[in-house]
C-alpha cells in the first residue's frame, strides 16, 4: 500500500517558518504569531523602501550619463575599473587634470582618498589584532564552561546577527530585553543574595524562638503533655527541705484524708 502523504495546512507551514527563523520564540498564541508577522512585514516594507530609493538614485545617475551604466556593467563583468574609466572617460579625465580650476578639487579628492586608504589599513590592523585576542578569550571561555564547538559557533553566530542588526539600526524586543537584563545582572544577583541572607537569618531567629530553653522551669505548651501542668523538681532549699515533701499539700504530707464539711 502506498504511504499516505501528510498535507500540512497553511497555518502549520507558516508556524514552521516562523519557528525556524525565530527558534527562541514558541508562538503558542495568535497574538504572538500575528505580532511577529506584523513586525516582519514592517521590516520588509522598510527594506523595500530603502532598495527603491537606492535604485532610483542609480537610475537617475545612469540616465544623466549613459557611460556610467557601461562602466558599472563592465566592472561587474570583471573589467578593471581604472581601465574601464579611462576607456569611457579618457578625454574628460585628461581635460580635468589639465584644467587649472579643477586641479585644486582633484588634489583634495586625492587627499581624501589617501586618508581613507590609511584609515582602512589602520582599521584592518586593529581588526586583526582584536580578532586574535578575542579568539583566545573565546577558546578560554569554551574550556572553562565545557562547551562544544557547535555551542560556541551558535553563540557567536547569534551575537554577530545582533551586531549586524545594530549596524542597520534594528533592535528586536528580545535583544532589548537581553541588554536590560545583562545591564542589571550584577545588581540583581547582589539583591538576591542579600534577600536570601535576610531570609536565612529570619528563619534562624524563628527556630530559636520556637526552641524551649532547657532548665528554665517553664512548661512546654507545645509538648506531648502541654495541656496539663508538669511537676518540676524543687530547687535545693537547704534546711527548709526538712519540712517540705515536694509539692504535696498539707493533707498528703500527714497521710490524712480530707473530710468534706457538711453544711
Amino acid at each position: 500500500m502506498a504511504e499516505t502523504e501528510t498535507v500540512k495546512s497553511k497555518r502549520d507551514l507558516a508556524l514552521e517558518r516562523l519557528r525556524s527563523k525565530y527558534p527562541e520564540e514558541q508562538f503558542d498564541d495568535d497574538d504572538q504569531v500575528f505580532g511577529r508577522i506584523n513586525d516582519d512585514f514592517a521590516q520588509f516594507d522598510n527594506e523595500l523602501a530603502g532598495y527603491k530609493e537606492r535604485e532610483g538614485k542609480f537610475s537617475d545617475m545612469f540616465t544623466s550619463d549613459p557611460r556610467s551604466a557601461r562602466l558599472m556593467m563592465g566592472w561587474k563583468n570583471g573589467d578593471d575599473p581604472a581601465v574601464a574609466l579611462i576607456r569611457l572617460y579618457g578625454d574628460d579625465i585628461k581635460d580635468a587634470i589639465d584644467d587649472p580650476e579643477k586641479q585644486e578639487a582633484i588634489a583634495e579628492a586625492n587627499k581624501e582618498y589617501m586618508e581613507r586608504v590609511a584609515k582602512e589599513k589602520q582599521y584592518e590592523e586593529e581588526y586583526t589584532a582584536n580578532l586574535a585576542e578575542s579568539l583566545t578569550l573565546l577558546e578560554k571561555a569554551q574550556q572553562e564552561r565545557g562547551l562544544s564547538d557547535e555551542q560556541i559557533d551558535d553563540a557567536m553566530a547569534w551575537f554577530i546577527g545582533v551586531a549586524k542588526d545594530a549596524m542597520m539600526g534594528k533592535f528586536s524586543p528580545e535583544t532589548i530585553e537581553m541588554i536590560i537584563k545583562a545591564q542589571n545582572y550584577d545588581n540583581d544577583v547582589a539583591q538576591a543574595g542579600e534577600e536570601g541572607e535576610v531570609r536565612g537569618k529570619n528563619t534562624k531567629v524563628k527556630e530559636t524562638l520556637r526552641k524551649p530553653t532547657r532548665g528554665d522551669g517553664t512548661a512546654q505548651l507545645d509538648g506531648k503533655n502541654g495541656g496539663g501542668r508538669r511537676r518540676q523538681s524543687m530547687p535545693d532549699m537547704g534546711a527548709i527541705d526538712r519540712y517540705s515533701d515536694g509539692n504535696l499539700n498539707i493533707f498528703e504530707r500527714g497521710g490524712e484524708k480530707r473530710t468534706p464539711i457538711k453544711r
